[in-house]
C-alpha cells in the first residue's frame, strides 16, 4: 500500500485454524511474502513495516494476541508481531481489527478530517472503536471500544454469555439463532419453508433480511428489534462520548443501509443531549472489505520508531490513598 491508500498487491488464503498457532503463523508469512514478491522492485525496497489486524482481546503494546475464539482454543498469548517481524525482517505492529478499520476510515474513508468519532461494524457480531483527538482510545488494558457489548436491554443472551448486549439483537449470529428458534416454534412460514428445503442450520441473517422483504412478520420483528437496539445504543454513544461522527460498516450495515442508519439518526435527534446531537453525523463506512488493509498503513506509520509499541503497556498511575 502507498500513501494515498492504494493497494498495490494482495494475497489471501485459507486460515488453518485446526492445525494450531504455528500453522497460522506460517500461513501469515506465506501470504505476506507472496504479496511482497508481486510488488514492483522499487515498492519492495520502500516497505518499512507490517501492520497486523486481528480479533481481540490482544495487547497492542507487546504485539500479543491474548485469546481469540475464531483462531482456535490454542491461539492464546501468541506473540504474533515479534514472530512476523523476526521471520520477515521488518518491524510489525498489532492492533484489534475494529481499531485498524477505524484508522483506515480516518485516513482514507468516511472519517477523513475527523478527529473524534466512533467506528462500528455490524456483521456476524458487533465491534467498535473509539477515536479521540485523532488517537485510538485503548484504556489501560487495550480493550476499550468493545461497543457491541454495550447493554441495551435487561434480556437477550449475547454470544459472550452476558445478557442484554447490543450484539445480542443486531449481530448476524444472534439474529440467525433467533430465527432458528422461530422455526422450532412454527412462527415463521418463510423461514420454516427455507429450513425444510435447506436445513435448519443453514438459516442465517441474510435469510432473515430476505424474509422481511418477502413480508414475513417474524423476520420483520427480528430486524426491527435489532434496528431499535442499534438506535438506542447510538443515543448512549452520543451522550457519553460526544463524537463528531459515528461511522458504521460491516456486512449487515452494508446490506441494510438507510434502514439501519435512519432510525438511529431519528432516535439521536429526538432523545440525545442537545449539544452533541447537533454535532454528530451517523454515516456509512466507505472502504468495505478492504478496510483492514487500508488501516494497516496509518497503523504502521504512526507506530514506526515509537518504543511504546514494543516496550509493553504504559505503567498505570494509581490514585493516591485518601
Amino acid at each position: 500500500m502507498i500513501d494515498d491508500g492504494t493497494r498495490i498487491t494482495r494475497a489471501q488464503g485459507h486460515t488453518p485454524v485446526a492445525e494450531g498457532p504455528a500453522a497460522i503463523l506460517r500461513a501469515c508469512v506465506a501470504a505476506l511474502t507472496a504479496a511482497r514478491d508481486r510488488a514492483p522492485a522499487e515498492i519492495q525496497a520502500a516497505i518499512v513495516g507490517i501492520g497486523i489486524s486481528s480479533p481481540g482481546p490482544l495487547d497492542p503494546w507487546r504485539g500479543v494476541v491474548l485469546q481469540t475464539p475464531n483462531m482456535g482454543p490454542e491461539f492464546v498469548d501468541v506473540p504474533i508481531a515479534d514472530e512476523l517481524a523476526r521471520r520477515l525482517g521488518l518491524p510489525a505492529f498489532l492492533e484489534r481489527d475494529t481499531n485498524v478499520a477505524a484508522l483506515g476510515e480516518m485516513a482514507f474513508g468516511a472519517a477523513r478530517g475527523c478527529a473524534d468519532f466512533i467506528y462500528l461494524t455490524v456483521s456476524t457480531g458487533v465491534g467498535g472503536s473509539i477515536v479521540s483527538e485523532g488517537r485510538i482510545f485503548h484504556g489501560p488494558d487495550g480493550t476499550a471500544g468493545e461497543l457491541g457489548h454495550t447493554p441495551v436491554s435487561m434480556e437477550g443472551l449475547c454470544g459472550c454469555g452476558a445478557v442484554g448486549h447490543l450484539e445480542a439483537f443486531i449481530g448476524g449470529a444472534a439474529m440467525a439463532s433467533t430465527a432458528r428458534q422461530a422455526v422450532a416454534e412454527g412462527r415463521s412460514p418463510f423461514l420454516t419453508a427455507l429450513a425444510d428445503e435447506e436445513g435448519l442450520d443453514s438459516i442465517d441473517a441474510r435469510d432473515v433480511a430476505e424474509g422481511e422483504d418477502e413480508g414475513d412478520q417474524v423476520c420483520h420483528e427480528i430486524l426491527e428489534r435489532g434496528r431499535r437496539a442499534f438506535a438506542v445504543a447510538c443515543v448512549g454513544f452520543v451522550d457519553a462520548l460526544n463524537p463528531t461522527r459515528i461511522v458504521v460498516g460491516g456486512s449487515i450495515s452494508d446490506a441494510q443501509g438507510a434502514r439501519l442508519l435512519y432510525p438511529a439518526r431519528a432516535e439521536v435527534a429526538a432523545t440525545a443531549f442537545k449539544m452533541p446531537r447537533s454535532r454528530v453525523q451517523i454515516v456509512q463506512a466507505e472502504l468495505g472489505a478492504d478496510v483492514g488493509l487500508a488501516g494497516c498503513h496509518p497503523l504502521v506509520i504512526a507506530r514506526l520508531g515509537d518504543p511504546a509499541w514494543r516496550g509493553g503497556r504504559p505503567t498505570s498511575i494509581s490514585a493516591p490513598n485518601g
